[in-house]
Order: C-alpha cells, then sequence, then structure tokens
C-alpha cells in the first residue's frame, strides 16, 4: 500500500483498484450469469456492507498511511479487530464468547503485536492520522458485525461486483473533490494495483466475507492475529527481511491465541430463547 502511494494519491489509487476490479469481473459475470439480489432489502445489504469495507475502512486506512500513519502503527491498531468483535458480537448475532476465547483473543493481539513492533517502526506523525486509523478500526469491524448479522448468500461473483462497484462510485468523486488525482503507472504500481486488485480483493476479501456468513464472526476475525506473522514470514523468505527472535517469539504466541479461539471448547453457543446474552 505504502508502495503504491509513492506514484499515486491514496484515494485516487483506490478508484483505480476498484475500476479495474469492476472491469475484471464483468466478463466473468456475463459468462457466468449470477443470480441477482432477490429483493431491495438484499441489495441493500450488499449496498451498506460495500459502503463500510470498501469505502470507509480503505479510504481511511490509505489515508492515515498518506498522512505519516506507519504501517506498523496502523497494523497494531487494526489488530484490536477481534477484540471488538468478540465484545459486540453477543448483541448484534447472539454469538457467546466464553473465557477460552478471551484468553485466545488476548494471546493472539500480544503475539501481533510482537511480530509488528519488533520488526517496523510504530509511530503516528499528527493525531489527524491516529484518528483516521482507529475510523478504519471501526469501519471493519461493523463491517463484520453487519456482514454477520444481514448478510445474504449471494453468489461470490454478484456479491464482490457489487460491493466494489459501490466502491468505485464512490470513491472516484471523493478523489476528484480531495486529490489532484496523481497516478504514475510506474513498474513497481503496476506490480501493487495487480497484487491488490487480484490477492487483496478478490481473493482475500472474498474468503472473509465467506467465512463471515458460514462461520462465527469472533472466530473468523481472530484470524486477522495472523496477518502480521505470515506477512512477516514471507518477507523473510521472499524478501530476505530480518527476523528478531522476539518476532518468532510472537508468532507462536499468535498460534496458541488462535488454537484456544479454535478449539471446540471455545464454541460459541447462541442463547436459548428468552435466556439473557
Amino acid at each position: 500500500m505504502k508502495i503504491g502511494m509513492a506514484d499515486a494519491d491514496p484515494v485516487t489509487l483506490l478508484a483505480w483498484r476498484y475500476g479495474l476490479i469492476v472491469l475484471l469481473l464483468l466478463p466473468i459475470f456475463a459468462v457466468l450469469r449470477p443470480p441477482l439480489p432477490a429483493s431491495g432489502r438484499q441489495w441493500l445489504h450488499l449496498v451498506v456492507t460495500g459502503l463500510l469495507l470498501q469505502v470507509l475502512y480503505f479510504c481511511c486506512a490509505y489515508i492515515s498511511v498518506y498522512m505519516g500513519m506507519s504501517p506498523g502503527a496502523l497494523a497494531l491498531i487494526l489488530s484490536m479487530q477481534p477484540i471488538l468483535v468478540g465484545f459486540f458480537v453477543p448483541w448484534t448475532s447472539q454469538e457467546r464468547v466464553n473465557t477460552l476465547h478471551w484468553l485466545g483473543l488476548a494471546l493472539g493481539l500480544a503475539g501481533a503485536a510482537l511480530v509488528i513492533t519488533s520488526r517496523s517502526a510504530v509511530d503516528a506523525s499528527s493525531y489527524t492520522s491516529l484518528f483516521v486509523a482507529f475510523g478504519a478500526l471501526i469501519s471493519i469491524t461493523a463491517a463484520t458485525l453487519y456482514e454477520k448479522r444481514f448478510g445474504v448468500q449471494q453468489h461470490i461473483v454478484t456479491a464482490n461486483l457489487v460491493q466494489y462497484a459501490v466502491g468505485f462510485v464512490f470513491v472516484l468523486p471523493l478523489a476528484y473533490m480531495l486529490e489532484e488525482m496523481r497516478f504514475d503507472l510506474t513498474p513497481s504500481l503496476a506490480w501493487v494495483l495487480f497484487y491488490l486488485v487480484v490477492g487483496n480483493s478478490i481473493v482475500a476479501i472474498s474468503l472473509l466475507m465467506v467465512l463471515i456468513r458460514r462461520g462465527e464472526a469472533a472466530k473468523v476475525s481472530a484470524l486477522f492475529f495472523l496477518v502480521p506473522p505470515v506477512a512477516a514470514a514471507l518477507s523473510w523468505l521472499g524478501l530476505g527481511e530480518s527476523m528478531p527472535l522476539i518476532a518468532w517469539f510472537g508468532m507462536g504466541i499468535a498460534a496458541t491465541g488462535l488454537a484456544l479461539v479454535s478449539s471446540p471448547r471455545a464454541r460459541h453457543k447462541s442463547p436459548a430463547k428468552g435466556q439473557a446474552v
């Protein structure tokens, strides 16, 4: 993300990202002809999820880094998302989060924090960038809770096309109003766009939405704790970046936390009818 912003303004980069995704999905949609939402309510749910995730979350994340928030600080803030989901999900989806799950969340957060702080700078250039980063945290949390509560089982191509089209429609005017729309298509920016369009958007976000709909939101959100360790491991293997001993220790703690969250003993059961949550 930060590499791409060297050659493009942040919201403009998002607009290109969403526009390319829509162009890629349109012929796939034309060939597969997946079903469209069956009611206005289903259309509304797709649009709201698109606004929370593709517009608010990604705009806040990109802008916070552009304003001087270090990627490490942003990753640390976003690592709190599973904690927030665990706190609010009993009221939104009636999932019960037991003591073992909370222990797993605490270990996951501690492990992710160790990996992040041992490998990258954690700083913010202004309170504004910090405020915008917390906006990204609130947006991704709200998107997860909303998708779990109201998400419908739409074909993944339909859901992606609608949500990224919503993102493009809202983000493009924002880029026009807020930025100079700088976009210099260098080789590095082309590679960044390829990763953002294919790897981060079509693959990763699609899998996240499917997991949220079919699983328990609190457990699925705990997978966020694996993002810093996996990114660190890939950078170590593929780019030869250093891996401090404390980072390996953090990976072990994060993996232990995820194992506890995924344990059958941490299974979340909705309360019986009439039972307090």
